[in-house]
C-alpha cells in the first residue's frame, strides 16, 4: 500500500502537467532539464547548457535529453545575426509542445538581447589611417597612355654575366669498372647462405659495382664474404629483402688492413680446462672469433653455420 501526502507550498512553486512528468519518451535527466528551465523567474535568459551544469547533469547526458526535448517540440532553437555582427542562439522552452511554425511565430516576436558589456571591440570598424601621397590607379590598368608611334623590339633580356669564379673541387672519383671477380663473387653470394639465394637479378650490376670498390681498396673476396656472413642475423631472424641487406653492408668501404702488420698473439689456452668448458667445440665456420657449442653427435658447425650451409630450396 502506497499512501501520498501533499503539502502546498507557501511560495516559489510551479505548476506542470502530469503529461509532462509522466511522458513516456522523455527520460528524467530530460523532465529535470525542462522541469528548471520552467521554473526560472521571467526575464531570465539561463541557457540551456547552463541549466544542465547546475543540475549536475553531464555532458553525454545533456546532449541526449535535449535531442528528446527537440523531437517532442518542447525546445526550439534557431540562429541569427543581432546588432553588431553578433550570431546569437535563441532557445525557446514550453511547457507543451509547439510545432516549427508556431515556434518560430513566438521567437520573432521576441528581441535579440546582445551584452553590450560584452561586446568585442572588433565589431565597429576601426578609424582608417589616409596613406601617404593621392591615390593612383593600377599601372597595368587599360592602355598606355602615349603612343610611341614605332615598333618598340621586345627582345629577351640577356642573361647576366657572373664573373669567373675559382675553379671548383675536382670531379668525385669514379667507381672502378666491375671486375671479373667481382661478377663472380656476386654470382656466388646465393651458395653462401640460404638468407641470400632471393636476390634480386635487376641488382646483380649495382651490387658488382659495389663490390668492385672493395676489392679495388685491397680487401680480398675472402674478407668481402667475411664481411656479409658477420652482417646476417644469427638468431633465426628471416631476412625478406635480401638485395637490400646487401647494399647496406657493401655501401661503405672500409680501409683494407695492412698486410705487413703483425698479427696480435693469441691467448694460450688454459692448461686445465673446466668440465663445463670440456664439453664443449669450437666451430669450425666463419666467425669473427672463436665460437663455441655443444654438439649433440659429431657435428662440427654451430647451428648457425649448419643453417647457412643448408642448399637453396
Amino acid at each position: 500500500m502506497i499512501y501520498r501526502h501533499h503539502i502546498a507550498p507557501p511560495r516559489a512553486f510551479s505548476q506542470f502537467s502530469h503529461d509532462l512528468i509522466r511522458h513516456p519518451r522523455l527520460s528524467s535527466d530530460a523532465v529535470r532539464l525542462l522541469a528548471w528551465q520552467l521554473s526560472l523567474p521571467d526575464g531570465a535568459r539561463e541557457s540551456l547548457s547552463r541549466t544542465a551544469e547546475r543540475a549536475r547533469i553531464g555532458g553525454c547526458a545533456f546532449t541526449r535529453a535535449k535531442r528528446q526535448l527537440k523531437e517532442e517540440g518542447f525546445v526550439h532553437e534557431r540562429r541569427l545575426q543581432g546588432p553588431g555582427g553578433h550570431w546569437v542562439t535563441q532557445q525557446l522552452v514550453s511547457n507543451v509542445p509547439l510545432s516549427a511554425a508556431e515556434a518560430a511565430k513566438l521567437l520573432a516576436r521576441m528581441p535579440v538581447h546582445t551584452p553590450s558589456a560584452n561586446a568585442s571591440p572588433q565589431v565597429a570598424p576601426s578609424p582608417r589611417i589616409p596613406t601617404v601621397g593621392a591615390p593612383t590607379p593600377p599601372p597595368t590598368d587599360g592602355h598606355p597612355r602615349k603612343n610611341p608611334g614605332e615598333n618598340t623590339p621586345h627582345h629577351p633580356a640577356e642573361p647576366e654575366r657572373k664573373p669567373k669564379s675559382e675553379p671548383g673541387p675536382g670531379p668525385a672519383p669514379e667507381t672502378p669498372e666491375p671486375s671479373e671477380a667481382a661478377r663472380a663473387l656476386v654470382a656466388a653470394l646465393p651458395h653462401l647462405s640460404p638468407d641470400l639465394c632471393r636476390i634480386p637479378r635487376g641488382m646483380h650490376d649495382e651490387l658488382t659495382r659495389l663490390v668492385s670498390r672493395w676489392l679495388a681498396a685491397g680487401h680480398t673476396p675472402t674478407a668481402v664474404r667475411t664481411h656479409i656472413l658477420r652482417g646476417l642475423p644469427d638468431d633465426g631472424t628471416p631476412v625478406h629483402r635480401p638485395g637490400g641487406l646487401l647494399r647496406y653492408l657493401l655501401r661503405d668501404v672500409p680501409p683494407a688492413p695492412d698486410p705487413d702488420a703483425t698479427p696480435i698473439a693469441e691467448h694460450p689456452a688454459p692448461a686445465r680446462p673446466s668440465s663445463r668448458l670440456a664439453a664443449l667445440r669450437e666451430c669450425e665456420g666463419d666467425h669473427v672469433q672463436a665460437t663455441f657449442f655443444r654438439p649433440v653427435a659429431e657435428e662440427t658447425l654451430c647451428r648457425a653455420c649448419s643453417r647457412r650451409r643448408l642448399p637453396c630450396p
